[in-house]
């Protein structure tokens, strides 16, 4: 079993002991997609840590597209429910980067891709920026606002 879903149990039973209905709710729908996609596909598998961080990235990008859904219906409870749900999935997670760090990695994965074709790269090679971008990265920022520093800077 991977660390990162064995503390997901382990905060589950301590959420339960201290009978916090939202933690306990958050960390139960966690467990459940994280086994959900365990046993996707032919056969089940165990999720590695990085597997199962990208679960929790997807399932706090999701409470965050809600929040704002939420928000321009003019539910300001349910939103606000959604954004506490995504405050507790992020503290599993790694910290985000800076805007400055994002820029960082989008230079240097230019100045690589650069290296790589021997031409500063063009739109038409964004596909290999973000790549080299992506694996700098490591699920530590939003591949949104990945893409729009590369796609700045091309």
């Amino acid at each position: 079993m991977s660390e990162l879903k064995s503390t997901l149990r382990a905060d589950l039973t301590t959420a339960m002991k201290a009978k916090d209905p939202l933690r306990v709710n958050t960390l139960r729908m966690l467990l459940a997609a994280v086994q959900n996609t365990e046993v996707a596909g032919a056969e089940a598998r165990e999720l590695s840590d990085s597997e199962v961080q990208a679960v929790l990235a997807k399932e706090a990008k999701k409470r965050s597209e809600a929040a704002v859904i939420y928000e321009q219906n003019n539910r300001p409870e349910l939103a606000a429910n959604e954004r506490a749900e995504e405050e507790i999935i992020a503290s599993y997670l790694p910290t985000q980067l800076s805007d400055a760090e994002v820029a960082e990695i989008a230079d240097t994965a230019i100045a690589e891709v650069a290296e790589q074709t021997g031409a500063r790269p063009h739109m038409k090679q964004m596909g290999q920026v973000m790549k080299v971008a992506t694996a700098m990265a490591q699920g530590r920022v939003d591949g949104s606002r990945l893409s729009a520093a590369v796609k700045a800077r091309l």
